[in-house]
């Protein structure tokens, strides 16, 4: 479903083990960027309705997702240490078009949103099979399937407000990106590192 080219290597959970608190840190400050991203993609497109309504249920349940985050860290009693960089995200956004109308630059974002959610689903699909903390485990199960649908609202989205045919060639060309930087990460414990 997700046609990401390059699958992570299921030994990186092996790095994540050595240090579950940063791992959970890190994970932390990834759900509350993307609250902070469907809340900025609100504010610059309040006319759309439909959108709205869909990124305040993102919004919220990314929020939600920070919250339960801090609890298993508070629970393994450690602390929620300051924000982390994420690398990833950073390259993904260099791709964002910069020129066009507003309504491709919505539908852009859209896509880089949707790719971000595909890897972090797959990042979590990776941790529940192979994590050998089976509260991890069951709870990065649960969060993979909620990333699956964060994934499928924004790649449904960006299809409404897109020409269906440039944003499936648009998409296309977010994977090789994507493909193109993913061989450098996969060796932190971070989410996507």
């Amino acid at each position: 479903m997700l046609r990401l080219k390059l699958r992570t290597d299921p030994t990186w959970v092996n790095i994540v083990e050595t240090n579950i608190e940063e791992i959970l840190t890190d994970h932390a400050w990834c759900e509350q960027k993307a609250a902070t991203n469907a809340i900025t993609m609100i504010t610059q497109n309040s006319e759309q309705e439909e959108l709205v309504t869909e990124l305040l249920i993102i919004a919220r349940e990314e929020l939600e997702h920070l919250q339960m985050v801090h609890d298993l860290i508070k629970k393994k009693g450690y602390q929620l240490g300051r924000e982390r960089k994420d690398n990833y995200v950073n390259e993904l956004f260099k791709f964002l078009k910069k020129d066009g109308s507003r309504t491709q630059s919505l539908v852009d974002r859209l896509l880089f949103s949707a790719m971000i959610e595909a890897r972090s689903c797959e990042r979590f699909k990776v941790l529940s099979e192979n994590i050998k903390d089976e509260e991890m485990a069951a709870f990065y199960r649960d969060l993979m399937i909620s990333e699956a649908g964060h994934y499928t609202t924004f790649i449904t989205l960006a299809r409404k407000y897109g020409n269906e045919t440039e944003v499936n060639k648009r998409w296309k060309d977010w994977i090789e990106f994507e493909d193109s930087i993913i061989v450098k990460y996969g060796k932190q414990e971070s989410i996507h590192g």
